[in-house]
């Protein structure tokens, strides 16, 4: 079984190559990139250049946090890794990318997402029911965006597909500032 540390090194961000509708999107990125380096912590994500996952990387690293970028090789000649990172990681799979940010990090931030996000959270979620880590996970539920998944995950609570300790393995944050704060409760 994987450990969470007593003080946390670094924490992954799961979130979109894409920008989003919202311009709220993208503040909320650089926000939480800004203030993981403001506590001195470090950075792990997918490794692109594009959308919320360029902008929390590049706010982290203009705020001085170590940024290392997780990329799978089948991604990284389609000119979408970021050129600027304090390490960038190439691995053979989507799967060896998700296995690997969850070893380098203490943490998991989600913030808006598609199906990619949505995988990495839903997995990191079940590693957690499973007993093989015990890091904390935690939406960053900007302008709303996760409350169709909360309801979903409330029925299958309601339903009897999801038991309440289980449920709460996901913790939900409004903003950066309180994730990072759930980070090191």
């Amino acid at each position: 079984m994987m450990e969470k540390s007593s003080e946390p090194r670094r924490v992954a961000v799961y979130c979109a190559s894409a920008i989003g509708n919202d311009p709220a999107y993208r503040a909320e990125a650089e926000a939480l990139g800004h203030a993981i380096a403001v506590a001195g912590l470090g950075l792990v994500y997918g490794g692109a250049n594009a959308g919320l996952m360029g902008a929390v990387a590049n706010a982290a690293l203009a705020a001085g946090a170590e940024v290392i970028g997780v990329l799978p090789e089948i991604l990284s000649g389609r000119e979408i890794a970021h050129p600027g990172l304090t390490r960038l990681e190439l691995v053979a799979s989507m799967h060896e990318r998700k296995a690997r940010m969850v070893a380098l990090a203490d943490a998991f931030l989600i913030l808006p997402g598609g199906y990619g996000t949505l995988d990495e959270l839903l997995e990191v979620v079940t590693w957690a029911q499973l007993k093989m880590h015990s890091k904390p996970c935690i939406l960053i539920n900007t302008c709303g965006y996760w409350n169709g998944l909360l309801a979903f995950l409330d029925t299958a609570v309601r339903e009897g597909f999801l038991k309440p300790q289980y449920r709460s393995l996901l913790r939900v944050a409004t903003n950066a500032e309180e994730a990072l704060q759930m980070v090191k409760e």
